[in-house]
């Protein structure tokens, strides 16, 4: 079995383009095969009047730092890519060279300015498809949009944080995904253990990760990257086993 370990950065960068290095050299080290960042407007997602405003606004991810990442991990060999929000980013992250595009469970709503836009500027790249619908959403409408492209839909509920025991393995194990939201490691080492169990050879799980002194509304349920290694180590362990 190989498991796609994708560390979720999302506004844990906290707009400093410094600590987004530190931050994609330490999920490098340990071991994840991917970051992901959120591309979106402020404008478009949140009321200025929002409690976390300066935050949020400080922490989108403009086309110019967009550049800076893709370069920090190109030159670090582990893959860049993003939820993007608004069509102009897929545009731009086309030119980057991005390898697959993430879908957030809220853009599956369609209730977002430009979401049907932004899906179809997805589809249209052809490139691979990771789906999150922890909010909802109608699911073959989503297929309709993507019959061309390759999805993966993962399993997520949007809390934050989830609680361990509202997780519904039976259904879990139906999705080849696991967008995880849980304090800790333990859920994504037990679902890597029960994709294994039934023989799934290819699997993926994104984890909100954070450095250790990470500020702002990500960071109270993000993992820190210590945490990501010792939980990458015992997935590869479990990979490798025989049961």
């Amino acid at each position: 079995m190989h498991t796609d370990i994708v560390a979720e950065i999302g506004s844990n960068w906290e707009g400093n383009l410094v600590k987004a290095k530190k931050l994609i050299n330490e999920c490098k080290n340990a071991g994840a095969n991917a970051v992901k960042f959120q591309m979106w407007r402020a404008t478009d997602l949140y009321s200025s009047n929002h409690p976390s405003w300066k935050f949020i606004k400080k922490s989108e991810i403009t086309f110019e730092n967009a550049k800076k990442l893709k370069q920090i991990c190109d030159k670090q060999k582990i893959e860049f890519y993003c939820s993007a929000f608004y069509p102009e980013a897929i545009d731009y992250l086309e030119t980057l060279g991005v390898k697959r595009y993430k879908i957030a469970s809220r853009t599956c709503l369609l209730k977002d300015p430009f979401s049907k836009e932004t899906l179809v500027k997805k589809a249209n790249t052809k490139k691979p498809i990771i789906v999150s619908m922890g909010m909802g959403g109608n699911k073959q409408q989503i297929q309709k949009i993507f019959s061309k492209n390759k999805l993966l839909f993962c399993y997520c509920i949007s809390e934050y944080p989830l609680e361990f025991k509202k997780i519904n393995w039976t259904n879990a194990l139906k999705f080849d995904g696991f967008s995880d939201h849980t304090l800790g490691i333990t859920a994504p080492i037990f679902f890597a253990t029960l994709k294994k169990s039934k023989k799934v050879k290819n699997i993926m799980i994104e984890k909100h990760v954070k450095l250790k002194n990470s500020k702002g509304p990500d960071a109270s349920t993000s993992i820190d990257t210590e945490q990501l290694s010792r939980m990458i180590d015992t997935i590869r362990l479990i990979e490798t086993s025989k049961f």
